[in-house]
């Protein structure tokens, strides 16, 4: 039997590979929306509760890959024929806190999830110069935003290596940590068991967390599958 390191190729991609760049932005944006894996649904649940399209959510992801693939942060895993069935992508700019709805249309839902995303940020960062005496830097974290494997086949081990060529990859170039928003409990078992994360801890002793029984657009996530958008870390030096 084949393992996954003879069934797939893993690379970080850079812009000039258009046929990858797309096929990534697909497979982020089918993971998110929702598919069925090995008889399983495998949706992110702020996406699914929200209803969010796909091709909005298509634009989104190719968008953001378009915008920083050049950092290097962007790896994925292909089969035989160019198929792009795993990708992990992020980047080494600080968050950033717009405050204010961005997206309009069919996609205005997406504010939500920004929303979200920012709130935990935003804490994270002002706990960080508390506890550092300084703000976070461009390039000093490599910020995980976001995973999506379609593979049916070997998809731990994907997500094992996808990571492993990033995190390793921060680490060498010096970066100080590895940053991500977990937003459902399997995203933070992903974090914790493959890419040995820690959910973070602020100087009060709480995790830094949104809890979605508190956000009338979210509140309709059963705690069963979800209960909040968690902070976790991974310090390299």
């Amino acid at each position: 039997m084949q393992t996954t390191l003879e069934l797939y190729n893993y690379e970080i991609i850079s812009k000039s590979q258009t046929d990858l760049l797309q096929k990534a932005a697909e497979c982020l944006a089918r993971s998110f929306i929702g598919l069925e894996v090995s008889g399983k649904w495998v949706q992110e649940p702020m996406v699914g509760q929200l209803h969010l399209d796909y091709e909005d959510f298509y634009q989104f992801t190719k968008g953001y890959l378009d915008s920083t693939v050049e950092q290097g942060y962007c790896a994925v895993a292909y089969d035989r024929d160019n198929n792009v069935v795993g990708v992990l992508a992020g980047d080494t700019n600080t968050p950033e806190i717009i405050g204010e709805d961005v997206f309009e249309g069919s996609f205005y839902d997406m504010n939500v999830i920004l929303h979200v995303l920012e709130d935990v940020d935003q804490r994270f960062m002002e706990d960080y110069e508390r506890r550092n005496g300084e703000e976070i830097k461009d390039g000093e974290i490599l910020h995980l935003f976001m995973l999506g494997v379609t593979a049916e086949t070997g998809r731990h081990e994907i997500i094992q290596q996808l990571g492993d060529k990033l995190i390793g990859k921060a680490s060498s170039e010096g970066l100080k940590a590895v940053l991500g928003e977990a937003t459902n409990p399997k995203s933070i078992r992903v974090m914790e068991k493959y890419h040995n994360m820690t959910k973070y801890v602020d100087t009060d002793g709480n995790f830094i967390v949104h809890k979605y029984e508190d956000n009338n657009k979210l509140k309709g996530i059963p705690s069963t599958i979800a209960d909040g958008t968690y902070i976790l870390l991974k310090e390299l030096c």
